[in-house]
């Protein structure tokens, strides 16, 4: 399976056993359901049942540290808080500073795009606690997938893990026709020019990208050769990055004139909210680094220090480039797909567009290669479920890297990155983000309030009550925006937010408390955190929601024919073996046994075995 490796399949349950170099269908499909046309019909037939089952169960911490185990080799531990911090770095600035930035400028926010950034980077710092927690006590390489499983069960990890994938290629496709634009701009030429038009194709999809596809491809063999090696190229690449956002800070307040901020918000505060829904886009890399905990030396040290740092200087950074830009500029003049270098060369630098261009392709391909080592680990976990082919769940013995899911993600983006153009792809990557950071808000609150076997039924249903009136006043508060200027709605849907939100703190006794590291105040952080991102939601348009609910669809259609089936053999599978170790004493090293081992009765959550 790996390249120069002697193959592995998988089993069900996570065993090993060599056929040579091959590839064949128990690489894709070695579940029960599948071993026949009868067996998979029986399935079908099962499919209510089996699908209740999913929606119920819970995984349990102990279970998706275990799941390493099926993926043959283990990732190598080589990271530091030093490497996540540049991860986190590498994964923020590019694209979003340096193309959205001059798009929503002058199309959105004007000048004001700089509040777009301070709304935008509050709400990634308020999810950034949320999954910090997590990481933290769940060091595994799913990040968001695996923490979902733990608190809301298999089916919402399902929609959230699909939804995850498409970010994830979605964003590589955008960083690597942005990066073409900036290469043709080094050379001289228009965005454009170094893409082939198709006028037989529809508008937004007619401009091919080959270099997109070749940026893709070098990448993804970078990230397949060693997560340390790709750490160091990244840390040289950010540290230059940096240096010349500062000089551009610095260069663009000697050229600024206030006159270009004036007026500050031409399309009013609409224009700011819908511009900062956008520019999440920005911010969408801080999870990838939530992925390699399980290569870190000290999650609990490291995690934190490396998320939330990287994040608050990111902030820092989109501010004050944002600023520099409207300032040397009027917003109706920024060239929307190269404006810091459109904008050097209007205030008499044109030497300096070249300084910028070369800037924003290393931040560009830095971004690229978080992306591919986050999202190859995303689908290295999800794959250990068996949800999609365990084929993917393979690491390779020399390098330490899934080097299957690598190449077949960025292959993926490469042939996105062909045919989309970057205003498609920002959106409706902005609206999958939103929705999982919601999603792990809403986990983090579960986590601390419910523990199964431990909270009664009385405070589970109040905590159920509690957090339908969280998310329904933060949907209200948000339609209320969309559609009205009457502020009179936002009397009833705040309070209810505020009472719902105290009420938990009140009425609910926690379940469970953070062992290392936690997220302060809450339940107050984690429900800012749903409130905003249903609030940026309530700005993207409908295109991206229908371009959503399409994608949700063919997930939940292949769900119920094929990752339904195989998820569920494989999670009985695991049952029958962990109950079969319990009887022989609980070998724990068995290649079979998963360790179900059904907890240790301190405020754990139930097994998926139960």
């Amino acid at each position: 399976m790996g390249v120069g490796e002697e193959g592995h399949g998988l089993s069900t349950a996570g065993g090993v056993r060599r056929r040579g170099c091959s590839i064949s269908k128990d690489d894709f499909l070695p579940e029960e359901s599948f071993r026949s046309w009868g067996n998979y019909v029986n399935a079908l037939s099962n499919t209510p049942a089996r699908l209740l089952d999913r929606v119920v169960t819970r995984s349990d911490e102990q279970d998706e540290l275990e799941a390493k185990e099926r993926s043959v080799n283990q990732m190598k531990r080589s990271l530091n808080w030093w490497d996540l911090m540049w991860f986190g770095l590498g994964a923020l600035v590019g694209a979003g500073i340096f193309v959205l930035t001059g798009l929503e400028a002058r199309t959105d926010a004007g000048p004001a795009v700089v509040l777009s950034y301070v709304i935008s980077g509050i709400s990634a710092m308020l999810a950034v606690f949320c999954y910090t927690e997590f990481a933290v006590e769940i060091p595994v390489a799913g990040g968001s997938f695996a923490y979902l499983r733990v608190e809301l069960g298999d089916f919402v990890a399902f929609i959230a893990a699909g939804n995850i994938l498409l970010e994830y290629v979605i964003g590589s496709a955008a960083m690597a026709r942005s990066w073409t634009s900036y290469f043709a701009t080094l050379c001289d030429h228009q965005p454009d020019d170094f893409r082939i038009v198709v006028n037989s194709l529809a508008e937004g999809y007619n401009r091919l990208d080959p270099i997109a596809i070749g940026v893709c491809l070098i990448v993804s063999i970078i990230a397949c050769k060693s997560t340390k090696a790709s750490s160091r190229i990244n840390y040289i690449a950010s540290v230059v990055h940096v240096l010349i956002l500062l000089f551009i800070i610095i260069a663009g307040l000697i050229h600024a004139d206030t006159k270009n901020f004036t007026p500050f918000m031409p399309f009013g505060p609409r224009g700011v909210f819908k511009a900062s829904a956008v520019l999440f886009f920005a911010y969408t890399g801080f999870d990838a680094v939530s992925t390699m905990a399980e290569e870190t030396k000290n999650p609990a040290r490291d995690i934190p220090i490396g998320l939330v740092g990287s994040v608050l200087l990111t902030t820092v950074l989109y501010c004050a480039l944002a600023t520099v830009l409207c300032l040397m500029q009027s917003y109706k003049n920024i060239d929307v797909n190269a404006p810091f270098s459109v904008a050097f060369e209007a205030v008499g630098l044109g030497w300096g567009k070249y300084v910028v261009a070369a800037g924003a392709l290393k931040g560009m391909t830095s971004v690229l290669l978080v992306n591919c080592v986050g999202q190859a680990r995303y689908v290295t976990h999800i794959s250990r479920t068996h949800m999609i082919p365990p084929w993917f769940s393979y690491v390779n013995a020399k390098s330490g890297t899934p080097a299957n899911a690598t190449i077949f993600m960025m292959t993926s983006s490469a042939l996105l990155a062909l045919f989309t153009s970057l205003d498609i792809l920002s959106n409706l990557l902005s609206i999958s983000t939103l929705f999982i950071f919601i999603l792990v808000a809403l986990a983090l609150l579960v986590r601390r309030y419910y523990v199964s076997n431990v909270t009664t039924s009385e405070n589970r249903n109040k905590l159920l009550v509690l957090l339908g009136l969280i998310v329904a006043s933060s949907i209200g508060t948000a339609i209320i925006w969309s559609v009205t200027n009457d502020w009179k709605g936002y009397c009833v849907t705040l309070p209810i937010w505020f009472l719902a939100t105290g009420g938990i703190t009140v009425l609910v006794p926690k379940a469970r408390s953070p062992k290392v590291w936690g997220v302060p105040l809450v339940p107050w952080i984690p429900s800012a955190s749903i409130a905003m991102n249903f609030f940026l939601l309530a700005s993207m348009d409908k295109d991206s929601f229908i371009r959503f609910a399409i994608w949700t669809g063919l997930i939940l259609v292949y769900y119920v024919f094929l990752g339904l089936h195989a998820s569920y053999d494989t999670a009985k599978e695991i049952q029958k073996n962990a109950e079969w170790g319990k009887v022989e004493g609980g070998n724990a090293s068995s290649p079979t046994n998963c360790g179900f081992d059904g907890g240790d009765g301190k405020n754990e959550p139930v097994s998926s075995s139960k």
